[in-house]
């Protein structure tokens, strides 16, 4: 389906240089879904309970399930702080830098938990760990925007998505392994799959150093040279070549209509200048809006308790309940990697997200009704009826992550990083990340209450109802911006607030100095041809 997208565009720009940037950068998601699928897992490991006390019957049912959630949401936590980071350094050292740096953050972090024999420990890793979680999902999509050809751009972007669920199904098959090869009074049940951070921890430190930078980033600092000169390697094209020259045209106009515009580059004016104009304030509202309903549709909390949902639905054995997690894994990558190749480029990005929001809400539906009807309760003998509608609640769980991975998984991490312009897009990316993780941490540890407080099922109907409220609010508010430069989605936010998502694709053309170039060129050739003809 890409190659459909590339056919105005010259083959070269689909080389290795971007490839090799793409798996790099994209392989970033990983850091993220190593951590949600390891701790959904090793929490339900019984060394990991009895290392750390997590099942003490000196302890009332609130004491464990508290201790139980800091240890599940602490990086959630320690990420806030990361996104934080992220926003305040990046633009400062670079996106190269930015990703050496939060590695090694995330390596010590790791390195403490795997070390740890108390609960102070192993929390002090996570929040450490958590600082460098937290800078990979504003680094990643930042410099993957970035380096892009536009056509292609939402492909590569979604790479970053699909990667989480990677790391997540890695995890949930090694916790299946040790739970099934390791004695339960073995530590190592728990610590190898930790471990198995190091490994792309030192994969992706080795591939920062084969990277180029991002020329939109070099040219914000003045380099404009080596901004060209780096665009034309990624671009695989000569630096004269009219398909660069239309890009680097396209940000230098960005960069100085901006300069002129605005004054000051401290964070306080940055900060002052995305509250100050109705285009910005818009963007803002589109960032935090996307990251509170796809972080309350119920999708990362099916992620990170997992077994405890399969236990819900009639698994009483826990390494059954790890094999179906692994199986949700699966799942999950294959279809955010069937979004980054065949949907987010092709049908765009709103059709997108309607696909995956219906197939979430379905889910969710249905999980609510079967557990109204069944009710979660272990030792308890099931009809026939009610073990095939069992069986229908766990494929809808595997359907919910599906759609989840099409969805707002995707949409979360892309249009965060295409609609903000390079002088403002570090600086917002962290603010909407920072949102994001407070959410998912609100997430993690409200739901052990909310089940409590209003069921299983009304858990389930609380998401449904979340899911129909983000498919309203996407078809107002949400614009396509797939196929069109960064610089040229910035004219679609001068548009009144209320056309922007319905019909500001439609209302404001593809702009970039590329086109224009060519169809100067177009025009000139056509002249000439001319003049050949009346001088025959």
């Amino acid at each position: 389906m890409f190659w459909k997208n590339m056919k105005n565009e010259p083959p070269q720009v689909l080389n290795w240089t971007l490839w090799l940037a793409v798996i790099v950068f994209g392989s970033l998601g990983s850091v993220r879904g190593l951590d949600e699928g390891l701790i959904s897992g090793i929490t339900s490991q019984a060394s990991f309970e009895s290392q750390f006390k997590l099942k003490d019957p000196l302890k009332s049912k609130s004491q464990q399930d508290d201790e139980l959630s800091n240890i599940t949401a602490m990086v959630q936590i320690g990420s806030v702080g990361g996104a934080m980071i992220a926003m305040l350094i990046q633009d400062k050292i670079g996106r190269i830098r930015s990703l050496q740096e939060m590695l090694i953050l995330w390596t010590v972090g790791v390195i403490i938990e795997v070390t740890s024999y108390s609960q102070g420990q192993m929390l002090a890793g996570r929040l450490i760990a958590g600082l460098g979680i937290g800078q990979s999902v504003v680094i990643g999509p930042t410099y993957l925007a970035e380096v892009s050809p536009k056509n292609v751009r939402g492909l590569c972007t979604c790479i970053f998505s699909g990667s989480v669920y990677l790391g997540v199904m890695l995890e949930y098959f090694a916790n299946y392994s040790t739970s099934m090869h390791m004695p339960a009074t073995s530590r190592n049940q728990w610590v190898v799959p930790v471990s198995i951070q190091f490994i792309f921890a030192g994969l992706l430190f080795i591939g920062s150093f084969f990277v180029h930078e991002s020329p939109r980033w070099l040219m914000k600092i003045g380099k404009d040279e080596e901004a060209i000169e780096t665009l034309s390697k990624i671009r695989n094209l000569p630096a004269d070549d009219l398909y660069v020259q239309g890009e680097i045209m396209d940000v230098r106009e960005q960069i100085e209509r901006e300069k002129q515009a605005l004054s000051g580059t401290n964070i306080f004016s940055l900060m002052k200048e995305l509250v100050s104009t109705k285009a910005n304030r818009y963007r803002l509202f589109l960032g935090i809006m996307v990251q509170l309903l796809g972080q309350w549709s119920g999708a990362n909390a099916v992620t990170v308790y997992s077994p405890k949902f399969f236990s819900m639905l009639g698994i009483p054995s826990k390494i059954d309940q790890m094999m179906y997690t692994a199986i949700l894994g699966v799942i999950k990558l294959v279809s955010a990697l069937s979004c980054a190749l065949f949907l987010i480029d092709t049908i765009g990005r709103r059709r997108s997200l309607y696909t995956g929001i219906c197939l979430q809400f379905v889910s969710m539906l249905y999980l609510g009704i079967y557990l109204a009807i069944v009710p979660a309760k272990t030792g308890v003998e099931r009809t026939p009826s009610q073990r095939h509608a069992g069986a229908a609640a766990i494929a809808a769980i595997y359907l919910s992550g599906c759609g989840w991975a099409l969805g707002w998984n995707s949409i979360q991490y892309l249009i965060n990083a295409e609609i903000y312009t390079v002088r403002h897009r570090s600086l917002a990316s962290g603010i909407i990340m920072t949102f994001h993780f407070a959410n998912q941490y609100g997430n993690s540890k409200a739901l052990p209450y909310m089940r409590a407080g209003i069921t299983d099922h009304g858990t389930m109907f609380f998401f449904a109802g979340v899911l129909l409220l983000g498919f309203a609010w996407s078809w107002f508010f949400l614009p396509e911006v797939s196929g069109r430069s960064l610089e040229s989605i910035d004219e679609m936010f001068s548009l009144p607030w209320y056309v922007i998502g319905r019909r500001g694709h439609k209302m404001i053309p593809e702009t970039s100095a590329t086109v224009h170039l060519r169809q100067e060129e177009d025009s000139e050739s056509k002249k000439g041809g001319v003049v050949m003809v009346e001088s025959c």
